[in-house]
Order: structure tokens, then C-alpha cells, then sequence
């Protein structure tokens, strides 16, 4: 009989909620950035997102953007911490001196409070929450009164995200979300990076300039991008911190990780809010890479393009916007 459980635990020092739906676990670190820091399945020795170890704990407080599932909102680079937003210029700090930009937003820092953990059905859960407004920190520098929800469901068929984001204030305000999930490569034990090839539903490259802010042109596709974009490759091909469009295949926007040593694949099904990529390999050094799902193109505010063509997404007085995603596993 399967066992499904919610509950209080330590992760290497810090207060976290675990789940447990039979052979998998899931372990939530709510008071660090709201990050999903570990999913396992403990009868498959599978660990699916890369872990800090204990001795990486201070670090991983101080900078907590490649492990796990952390929370960018708004996401990755924004010009001089400029922001153009209704008539306005929000200022963001410039917190990346190497290109002068501002970076990741400030979700994945932030304290979230826990809202609710427990049992329903044929899955363990927890939800976590984070409320802006005049008396929070994050309120300098987003001016607007929301309110995002963070729900991950873990049972028979894996891992399910729910992201909710609700406009309490007035103002129209921007949504502009991603994930800098931080994927295993192998993700099993017995396996090597060299028996691992990944897939993603990726479209067109974005060029980016030195700065790593996108130019408004695109690049054409290398030999080995168009092997990621179909039957795969692995992801460490090259160093890859690349910016592409979204083009979901056969209505699903995912990525799929295949380790043909276990006959396994990893997928990681995203929604088709996201609008963009980003696929960062930290150099090509191994063990991990991180595919990003974007709500928006990197620097969205300041591009002179569509709003619908870059996610520039907003929400009104009182609005909510929600997607949902998956990880799980299927046989090759």
C-alpha cells in the first residue's frame, strides 16, 4: 500500500517539510527562497535535482540560484537595473557588476511562510506563500501588493508544480517569472553524464549582446542545438548560457532528460505560459545543467517588441495568473 506523508524535518541544519508518496520524496526549504531543494525516488536511487551538501549550506543561504528549484521573479537580467513599467522606471541594484545589470529578481532570497502542508488523496503536499506590500522588504523595489503561492503535489505519477500569482493592490503590475531548476546529470547513481542526453522544445536562439541582454535579432541554430531541439544530445555539448523561444512539440513545452544506461527519462513538462528558455550549463563543467523556464525574454521591459511576442505579461487590480508543471518518469 502506497504510504503518503507531509511533515516537519531538518535539511542539513535548516527547517524544511518533507513529502513522501512511496517510492519518491520531496523535501521543501520554505524560509530559503521557497525552494523545492530535493526529489527523489529512493527505490531507484534517482536524485533528480542537484542537492546542496552540508559543508555548501552557507553558500548555497548566500547565493541560492543553482540548486534546486529556485524562484526568479522578475527573471534573470534587467539593464542597469532599469525597469520601464506604466510611465514609470522601477530601479532594481545592480547586483551583477560583470555586466552591469541586475539579476534573478527577489523571490529566490526571500523568507516564504508555509501555508498548509498534509495529505489529499493519492498525494502528499505543501503549499508556501509570500505576501507584498507597503510593510515588506521586496516593496521598494516592486511597488505593488501581491501575493504569490507556490504548491508542490507529490504522488504515484511524480512531482506537480502550481504557481499562483494574484494582483491584491490597484496598480497593474508585471508578471514576470522563472525557474532556475537545477537538473542531475546523470540523475542516477549507476549512470555517468556520458549515458545522459537531453531534449528541449526550444525554438529560435536569441543573440545577446556582451552583456548577455538580447539584441532583438536571433541567431541560427547550431547542428548541435537542433539535435537538443530533436532526437537530443547531451547537454554539455558546450558551454550554454543561450536564451531560445519556446515551441512546444505536440502541444507540450518540456524538457526531457534520457539516461540509456537505466532505460529511463526524465521529463520535465513546463506549461505553455512560458514563453522562452534559458539554458545554462555552468560552463560545461558537468554534473548538472539548469533548463529554465521563462515567463519572459530576458530585459523584456526594455525591448522595443510585442508584449505577447516576449511575455511581457501584466496582471490588473484583483487578477490572478497560474500554470502548472510536472516532473516524472517514463520508461524509453
Amino acid at each position: 500500500m502506497t504510504q503518503f506523508k507531509a511533515y516537519e524535518t531538518v535539511f542539513h541544519g535548516e527547517p524544511a517539510i518533507g513529502l513522501q508518496a512511496g517510492k519518491y520524496e520531496a523535501i521543501m526549504l520554505a524560509h530559503v527562497g521557497g525552494n523545492l531543494i530535493a526529489f527523489r525516488d529512493n527505490e531507484s536511487g534517482y536524485r533528480f535535482l542537484r542537492e546542496p551538501a552540508e559543508s555548501e549550506m552557507e553558500s548555497f543561504k548566500s547565493n541560492p540560484g543553482v540548486h534546486g528549484i529556485p524562484v526568479l521573479f522578475p527573471p534573470n537580467r534587467y539593464e542597469d537595473g532599469r525597469f520601464p513599467w506604466k510611465g514609470k522606471v522601477l530601479n532594481f541594484p545592480v547586483n551583477e557588476p560583470a555586466t552591469g545589470n541586475h539579476l534573478h529578481g527577489f523571490l529566490h532570497t526571500a523568507a516564504w511562510e508555509v501555508e498548509e502542508f498534509g495529505v489529499a488523496g493519492h498525494e502528499s503536499f505543501v503549499t508556501v506563500k509570500i505576501d507584498v506590500d507597503e510593510q515588506h522588504a521586496i516593496y521598494q523595489y516592486l511597488p505593488f501588493r501581491f501575493t504569490v503561492k507556490l504548491t508542490y503535489s507529490l504522488g504515484a505519477d511524480g512531482l506537480r508544480q502550481h504557481l499562483f500569482v494574484k494582483n491584491n493592490g490597484e496598480e497593474e503590475m508585471p508578471c514576470l517569472l522563472a525557474f532556475h531548476t537545477a537538473v542531475n546529470v546523470p540523475f542516477a547513481q549507476g549512470s555517468s553524464s556520458e549515458d545522459c542526453t537531453a531534449k528541449l522544445t526550444i525554438g529560435k536562439r536569441w543573440a545577446l549582446n556582451d552583456r548577455m541582454l538580447p539584441t532583438g535579432e536571433f541567431q541560427e541554430l547550431s547542428k548541435e542545438e537542433l539535435l537538443l531541439q530533436g532526437e537530443g544530445i547531451s547537454p554539455f555539448f558546450a558551454a550554454m548560457d543561450n536564451h531560445y523561444t519556446a515551441a512546444p512539440q505536440n502541444g507540450r513545452n518540456r524538457m526531457e532528460l534520457t539516461d540509456r544506461k537505466e532505460g529511463a527519462v526524465l521529463v520535465y513538462d513546463v506549461g505553455t505560459s512560458y514563453k522562452q528558455w534559458m539554458v545554462w550549463n555552468s560552463g560545461a563543467a558537468g554534473g548538472f545543467f539548469c533548463p529554465e523556464p521563462h515567463v519572459n525574454l530576458v530585459n523584456a521591459p526594455n525591448v522595443d517588441l510585442p508584449a505577447e511576442e516576449i511575455g511581457l505579461f501584466s496582471l490588473k487590480a484583483g487578477e490572478i495568473w497560474e500554470e502548472t508543471s510536472r516532473f516524472y518518469v517514463k520508461p524509453i
